[in-house]
This record gives C-alpha cells, structure tokens and sequence, in this order.
C-alpha cells in the first residue's frame, strides 16, 4: 500500500492533466497514473501534431503559390521525413511542457495501466508488471479514446491504418483512400493532397463534415474537388485486398460498386473509448454503450469515482475534456460551479479552409421550432480576405427572429478557428443580433464578416 492521495487521475490528456494542475491549485494532493506519454492523445497523436503536419502543407501551398504574391519560388519539394520530424517535435516539446507543469504543481506522476479498485483505489500495473495499490479520497477516469474499427476494416498498420500511422508513415503514399470524411479525415485529405498524394475521400453519409451545416459542407466539398480530391458521398468501403503491392478498395456508390486502388486506406471512420480492462465491471460503473454514466458534474453512480472526457456522453473534442475536468474537481472543492453548457461548444477542423461552428445549425433551428433569421457573408467581400488570398467561404449566423437570441454560427474560411470565440462568448453573454451589429469590428479584419453576417440577418449589410 502506497501513500495516500486526495484526488488520483487516471489519463494525463486534455481531461486529465487540466484536472489535475486544477485540483493541486485548490490545494489537493494530486497523482495522474500514465502508461504512455504525459499529455495523452491531443499532445503527442492527435490535435498538436497533427496541427503541426498541416501548417507544413499550408506553407508548401504558399510556396507553390508565392508567384500569386508577386514572389517567384522555384523548385520547391516536399521532405516527407522532414515533415514528420517537426510533427514529432512539437509534440515532444508539448509533453516535456507537461513534465514542467506537473512539477510547478507538485503533481505525482505514476508510471503504469491504471485500474480502479474497491475502495477508492487503483492499482498501477508497471512496463515489468509490477502491481501497486494507491488510495485517494477521489479518483477521475480520463481514459480518453482510440480509433474506432469497422469490421470490414481491420487495420494493420501497414496498409490499412489509423490516424497515429498516418503521422509517422515512413514514406509518402502516391495514393490513398480516406474513409470518414469527420474532422480526422478532412484534415488529412487535405495534408496528403496538398503535399502530392493523390486523395480519395470517402464519406457514408451525403455530405462530408457530415456534423456541419449543409452550406459549409457543400463549400469544403467545391473547395476539395477544385484541390483535386476524389470525393465520394453517400459511399460505403465493402472490401479491401492487400493481398498484392497496391490496396484494391471496393466502394459501393450511388452509381455501383467502383474499384480504386492505392498505396494506403486510411481509417478515420471515429473513435472507440479506452473503458475496457480499467476496472469499471468489476467496481461497478454504470456503463452505457461504451460511454460511463455520470451527473453534471461527472460523478459516477460510485461514490468517489468519476469519469470525463472521451469515455463520457457529449463531444469527443480536447476542449470539452479539459472544461469537464475542471468542473468536476471544483466541486470536488466544495465549490459551485455551473454545469457544461454542451450547446455552446465550439467544433473546429484545420484543413484548408478551415471550419468552425457552434450551436444550431440553419436545419435543427428550424427543427427546433425556431423561427429564424439567416445572414450570410462571403469572404469575397471582405477586404482583408483579398488582401490576404483567401477569398473562399464565408460565415453564416443564425438569430431567432423573436428575441435575436444567437442560435448558431458556421464559417468556413482562413482563420475562422481563431475567429469562432467571439460567438461562443456572445452566446454566453446572451448577446442579441442587434448588439453584435453595433459592437464595432477592426478594418481590415476577417472578424468584420461576422458583424456583416449579422447586419445581413437584420437588413442591414453595408458591403453587399
């Protein structure tokens, strides 16, 4: 039996970490069990990284564009390793921040597989297997996900993968076949494409970024096919033979069954929970379709045992682990936090264009009831997006028609992932329509389209 903790976590990713630097400030005794790298799957394999590998894309898209700007660049090529080193880097820098952070706040690290145990405990299982038990007054679960696996798209990491290979392949695909076009198979489509692998996107559904407002997702479509990706809706993988040096991919279509064949498949059809082996049966979690069940302040129907993150009902986004891992411990505290206000969460996805969301779409406000106004402003109006070269897309807002309460917002364009805070705080200040047109917007900004959007919602555009 080891020493004893006020809160132990179990997962040191965007859930965790956040969690538990929290719980020390408020004066916890606070350890994070890890079996991997600290800073779990957004630090070293997913949002960092990855952000990393399309900023290397974009900057080879400027290069190969420069002569737009007045520039002449000649033989500029791609250094895939290269690529991939700085991918890594950055992720590396990231987790040693973590190391930093964990010490400023007098966390315990514990190295190992966690496993809750009667008692409010958990065991730690080491890389020699080793077992030691610690206890803790609270125990979070921030076990965070995986990617998910279809039947007929078993990866073996060779030439059907997940999103962890597609950072760190040892040589750029000629070719490859995306299935699920959410934001993992968006933002790789267009990486590989802009650096010169030929790209098909596959998507079930009829739209790609199917979680998107319709507008949006016509325009990433228009803006893909231009970019030379072979897009693909309403389109299902049935079979994939590695049996010779190229994947011969079976694709059902609205027009038949197709044959397309590449070097690699990418798998980006979601992600799966890490709730298995943890402990959760054999304690008694309540479970529900790979998801723990937990209050609004995500304690579970054990007490002293809680869960955030991937593992519990709401958006698998790094954002909303990190604010669930602050409302759970202040009240842990003692404190009183409000609940999560999961209908002002901000959705991003980093290709090119960029999207960002939040709130209600133009079709669930409608189906909400709602009785709306739409305004709608293109980045082809706006005079910084000239400027910049980035006329493609626009932001879309949406206003119920009798109080202006602001339901939604949805843009698609350069920088809009910077840009979608200001509606998100908007909405959480209950700002109206009317006020977001009378708050003054800096000339030349992108952020201007936002305040002409809502002025096209009332009638009052001054620049279209």
């Amino acid at each position: 039996m080891s020493a004893k903790y006020n809160v132990i976590v179990i997962g040191s990713g965007p859930g965790g970490y956040v969690a538990a630097i929290r719980a020390s400030q408020l004066g916890m005794k606070v350890a994070v069990v890890e079996r991997a790298e600290l800073g779990g799957i957004c630090l070293n394999w997913g949002c960092i990284p990855t952000k990393a590998l399309l900023k290397s894309a974009q900057v080879f898209e400027y290069i190969n564009h420069a002569s737009d700007y007045g520039i002449n660049v000649k033989d500029a090529s791609i250094d895939f390793d290269g690529i991939v080193k700085r991918s890594r880097d950055v992720a590396a820098g990231m987790s040693k921040g973590i190391t930093f952070l964990f010490k400023k706040n007098k966390i315990d690290v514990i190295s190992g597989f966690g496993k809750v145990k009667a008692g409010k405990s958990v065991e730690v299982e080491d890389d020699k297997g080793a077992k030691t038990i610690y206890q803790a007054d609270h125990v979070i679960i921030a076990t965070g996900g995986r990617s998910r696996e279809l039947p007929n798209l078993k990866i073996d990491g060779k030439k059907i993968i997940g999103y962890r290979k597609a950072m760190t392949l040892e040589k750029q695909p000629e070719s490859m076949v995306i299935v699920g076009s959410g934001a993992i198979g968006s933002e790789f489509a267009y990486f590989y494409n802009a650096i010169g692998t030929k790209v098909t996107l596959v998507e079930f559904l009829p739209n790609i970024v199917p979680v998107e407002d319709e507008e949006v997702s016509k325009q990433l479509e228009r803006s893909y096919k231009k970019s030379g990706i072979n897009v693909m809706k309403s389109s299902e993988v049935t079979k994939v033979d590695t049996s010779g040096k190229k994947c011969k991919v079976s694709i059902k279509t609205p027009k038949g069954e197709e044959l397309v064949e590449c070097d690699i498949v990418l798998s980006a059809v979601g992600v799966s929970t890490n709730v298995e082996g943890i402990g959760l049966e054999e304690v008694g979690v309540a479970t529900d379709r790979g998801k723990v069940l937990v209050d609004d302040f995500y304690h579970t129907n054990i007490p002293g045992i809680y869960a955030i993150g991937d593992i519990v009902k709401g958006p698998a986004l790094a954002h909303v682990a990190s604010a669930e891992g602050i409302i759970c411990v202040e009240k842990i505290s003692g404190m009183n936090p409000e609940p999560l206000d999961y209908g002002n969460i901000p959705g991003c996805t980093y290709c090119n264009p960029e999207i960002a969301s939040v709130g209600y779409t133009e079709k669930a406000a409608i189906e909400a009831g709602y009785e709306i106004k739409v305004g709608k402003f293109p980045f082809s109006a706006s005079g910084k997006a000239s400027a910049a070269g980035a006329k493609e897309g626009f932001v879309k807002v949406i206003f119920d028609a009798k109080y202006g309460e602001w339901l939604g917002a949805h843009m698609i364009g350069a920088n809009v992932t910077e840009m979608i805070a200001e509606v998100v705080s908007a909405r959480k200040l209950e700002t109206t329509g009317h006020e977001v047109i009378k708050t003054v917007h800096p000339h030349p900004t992108m952020s201007e389209a936002i305040m002409e959007a809502a002025a096209a919602a009332y009638g009052e555009v001054i620049h279209l």
